[in-house]
């Protein structure tokens, strides 16, 4: 045998013929829901990155198949979004078509990785059955009030033209094409994220994800324990409200710092400052949010609005300050300026020639930060005076205990073509008005104009545009934004197993018994997107009355990066990328399979080496070796080689735990050592026991099996089975086994290695083994005429006799 493509492509034939990998849902209480994040058919090819998310993924799930799970593993297509829009706008090709060539061609690809993967459940987002359901979502989040338009301040990609939500801006850059974002004012769609903030924190602790994962969650969403606090505007009769974390520094208030955005600026400023007010305010939606922060040192950092606001416990004026540092989306929008306790309001102060007090030192004679210049407060420790203030200004009704979150609400509108047309008809009498659901889909035109401008190409499609208002049947008009693409991830696991129902998005009694996915492997770059919004997704489903559970994602696991053999991350422009393809054609799925277990591990990935490939070449080869011209029995007893079978049932222990845990590398590396020993026990010849040889065989290839499917086929048929090795059921080990009856020990002698004793395991103390060694036939001519000095015994490993 010499494993070739051909093999690949016979076992596939009939694994197919065989129908051998359908899910069968009869047998639904022994599910396991296995889920590689799907695929963006942008491009015409899968990547190496594909290979080693899908290929290492199916490791697991054949794994869980063997030990008896009905593994459900789905394959589809996040088909919607600016990659494929980009390239019809360079080439002139459709979005439709070049993405519907790429499935085509990807799904071949997956098809030759040999997935155990049952095809009847594809799915593909950019398909009208599938983003019917999604425009419905829409509308049950909508009719929920967690649907919502505003006009806002957004971001704004200048090169990609569209908005971004703020998941998708990285250090004020877009996180696709790394345009600096700016901000614009738009009337834009909104999901309410906010409303399940509290939640989306507290439940992380539930779930078996990465730490850091859920570290990076719980950043994003920012909950922050603090303490509001109102500032009165008595000229204004206006009321201020401020966010802190640092309520023992309220003595050290000098300023009130308001950001640009804030509805509150135009009534704060003085008509004497108001054209200054409005300048500087211009100017600042120009700016990024990174540029504001970065900049807060720059020629504009502030503006006087010509109000004060009252202290609540002094009562003296603060002069109130538009500044570029404070963004709105961070607390209430006002900031209390407190320039001797944080360096930024420092600054600010020493430009702007403001009192800095300092009202936190250090008590000498204990050493340790207390409260000065805070009237009654003085000679507090810091975490007292926050409990004593918060309590003085709750009696007085100025303020109170309260909670923050950076989180805010996701904005999903899109000013591009290639998405989910949004199910709103604004008519001029009624207003904004769902589209009735059984009218949905709203179908996305073929013929529409998307070369970006600004404005949604869809308002260019008149055809598209011109509706009847369903209410009261007037002229109306659709809305022009899509979805965000996100907005069709954010659910797609709950459609797979029910991807042919026309009537709804999935059966209720199916879907709660399917979910959660028991595991997920997906990039560690959604932390703060794509994970974060199925959550939400879920838990408002859950709310609305579709589903039992709150979390989509039981286990997930985040696979590493493979990049170029030059250490840097793949790119054409660098041309450093790797084409998995030319590996695939000339050696096999296996090889390149495995090639990629061998090198990385699976959670961090690293540079491509071709030398991976030519390791497991040379690895399968010493493989078929084993299976080639067994010899006679050599013994008329049926001796069983106790290290051998010892080794067999570490290695099953081993592997079997290697790849529970993605540790692919670990588990080839011990069916290596297996190989290498069962290829000394054939070659040895003596003591030669048939059946116990093809004994250690089967559980060798049922031990290959998930790691390189195609190859273990063919090798069990060899053992003249006639049945699938994936119909076989996973080895167990015999712990008792794992101990050898006997143990390999070193003989130094003088510290040089003399001989191998074999020791019974049983002997164990130092005295024991001491003695076995000197009455050994083996040791008694190194000590002829020789005085034994001392005897020095590593346990199970080695025993130095030391001679004079």
């Amino acid at each position: 045998m010499n494993y070739s493509v051909k093999i690949d492509k016979k076992w596939q034939k009939r694994w197919e013929e065989q129908s051998l990998y359908k899910f069968n849902k009869d047998r639904i209480a022994k599910k396991l829901y296995c889920l590689p994040m799907f695929s963006y058919p942008s491009a015409d090819k899968l990547h190496i990155g594909h290979w080693f998310n899908y290929g290492l993924m199916d490791v697991w799930s054949r794994l869980k198949w063997m030990q008896g799970y009905e593994v459900f593993q789905p394959m589809g297509f996040d088909a919607f979004g600016l990659p494929a829009e980009n390239y019809a706008i360079k080439t002139g090709i459709h979005p439709r078509l070049s993405t519907m060539q790429n499935i085509d061609f990807m799904r071949k690809q997956l098809k030759a990785m040999g997935l155990i993967c049952d095809w009847d459940y594809e799915l593909s987002t950019c398909s009208k059955e599938y983003y019917r359901f999604t425009q419905l979502l829409f509308l049950k989040l909508y009719e929920a009030g967690l649907a919502y338009q505003k006009e806002a301040p957004v971001n704004w990609c200048p090169s990609c033209q569209t908005v971004l939500a703020n998941e998708q801006v990285t250090e004020g850059s877009c996180e696709r094409c790394q345009s600096t974002v700016t901000k614009k004012n738009l009337r834009q769609w909104f999901f309410k994220t906010t409303a399940y903030q509290a939640e989306l924190v507290d439940c992380l602790k539930e779930l078996d994800w990465p730490n850091e994962t859920k570290r990076i969650q719980t950043h994003w969403i920012g909950r922050s324990e603090g303490v509001y606090v109102k500032f009165s505007v008595p000229k204004l009769q206006q009321e201020l409200t401020v966010f802190t974390t640092r309520v023992d520094t309220l003595y050290g208030v000098t300023f009130l710092a308001m950001a640009p955005e804030h509805p509150l600026v135009a009534q704060l400023a003085l008509p004497e400052y108001q054209e200054q007010v409005k300048q500087y305010v211009e100017a600042a939606k120009e700016q990024s949010e990174r540029e504001r922060m970065a900049g807060a040192l720059g020629d504009k950092t502030g503006i006087f609005t010509g109000s004060y606001a009252e202290h609540p416990l002094t009562k003296e004026q603060l002069p109130i300050y538009i500044t570029n540092y404070v963004l709105l989306g961070y607390g209430t929008g006002i900031v209390m300026g407190v320039p001797g306790h944080d360096q930024r309001d420092a600054l600010f102060a020493k430009q702007y020639k403001l009192p800095i007090k300092k009202v936190v030192g250090e008590n000498g004679e204990q050493e340790r930060e207390v409260l000065i210049n805070s009237a009654e407060f003085n000679g507090l420790q810091p975490k007292e005076a926050k409990q004593h203030i918060a309590q003085e200004l709750a009696q007085r009704q100025l303020g109170g205990p309260g909670t923050e979150y950076r989180l805010r609400d996701w904005l999903v509108s899109r000013q591009r073509y290639w998405g989910t047309p949004i199910p709103i008809i604004y008519c001029p009498a009624c207003g904004a008005v769902p589209v009735p659901e059984d009218e949905l889909p709203v179908v996305l035109p073929d013929d529409v104009s998307f070369t970006p401008d600004g404005e949604s190409p869809l308002k260019k499609c008149q055809t598209f545009m011109s509706v009847n208002c369903p209410k009261c049947n007037a002229s109306a008009t659709r809305e022009a934004d899509t979805l965000d693409t996100f907005v069709d991830s954010a659910w797609y696991f709950l459609r797979y197993p029910d991807n042919k129902n026309n009537s709804e998005p999935f059966d209720q009694k199916l879907i709660n018994e399917m979910l959660p996915v028991d595991m997920y492997v997906g990039g560690r770059e959604h932390a703060a997107m794509h994970f974060l919004y199925a959550r939400f997704i879920t838990k408002a489903l859950r709310d609305l009355g579709y589903l039992n559970f709150g979390e989509p994602f039981r286990s997930l696991i985040h696979q590493g990066v493979i990049l170029g053999t030059d250490g840097q991350k793949m790119s054409k422009s660098k041309g450093n990328t790797v084409s998995p393809d030319q590996y695939v054609e000339k050696y096999g799925a296996d090889v390149f399979r495995m090639a990629l277990m061998f090198g990385f591990a699976f959670r961090e990935g690293g540079a491509w080496d071709e030398g991976f490939v030519r390791s497991i070449t040379r690895f399968v080869g010493r493989m078929e070796q084993l299976f080639c011209e067994l010899p006679g029995q050599t013994s008329s007893e049926t001796i069983v080689n106790q290290k051998l079978d010892a080794l067999r049932h570490r290695v099953i222990q081993k592997v079997t735990q290697m790849i529970e845990r993605f540790q692919f590398n670990n588990a080839i590396a011990q069916l290596m050592e297996l190989c290498t020993a069962l290829g000394n026990y054939k070659a040895a010849g003596a003591n030669f026991n048939k059946p116990f040889y093809r004994e250690l065989l089967a559980d060798f290839v049922r031990l290959l099996a998930p790691l390189a499917p195609h190859l273990a086929e063919e090798l069990w048929s060899t053992l003249e089975h006639e049945n699938s090795v994936f119909k076989e059921q996973w080895p167990n080990y015999d712990p008792k086994k794992l101990e050898l009856s006997e143990i390999e020990w070193a003989l130094q002698i003088n510290g040089v290695v003399r001989q191998k004793l074999l020791l019974d395991s049983s002997i164990a103390n130092k005295e024991d083994v001491e003695q076995v060694v000197l009455a050994s036939e083996k040791v008694k001519p190194y000590l002829a005429g020789k005085q034994v000095l001392k005897v020095i015994v590593v346990p199970k490993k080695l025993v130095n006799i030391v001679l004079k």
